[in-house]
């Protein structure tokens, strides 16, 4: 079943973010991942949610997802994002077909 991380994102750092960006792109196809939502604009419908960047990605499941969240190939990008961004990720399993 697919799996999904979700990521809030709040960037104090966007010129050191871009390299995150690359860095982060490079690491998915290994484990399966792509992007299904980078970053494109928010509308509220309900509520005062309203994320300033907003990130899904789609993994072939949770063990893929978490494979890669914890990867030696995705360490470093994780260090640049920690260095120039404020992150609440979170993981979920999708609908069986």
């Amino acid at each position: 079943m697919a799996a999904y991380v979700v990521v809030q994102i709040r960037v104090h750092d966007p010129a050191g973010y871009e390299d995150y960006k690359v860095a982060a792109q490079n690491t998915l196809a290994a484990f399966g991942g792509r992007y299904v939502v980078r970053g494109a604009p928010c509308e509220t419908l309900e509520g005062a949610w309203l994320p300033t960047r907003f990130v899904v990605l789609e993994f072939p499941d949770k063990e893929q997802a978490r494979a890669w969240w914890g990867s030696a190939e995705y360490a470093p990008a994780k260090a640049i994002r920690h260095a120039t961004a404020e992150t609440d990720m979170i993981l979920v399993g999708g609908l069986d077909a």
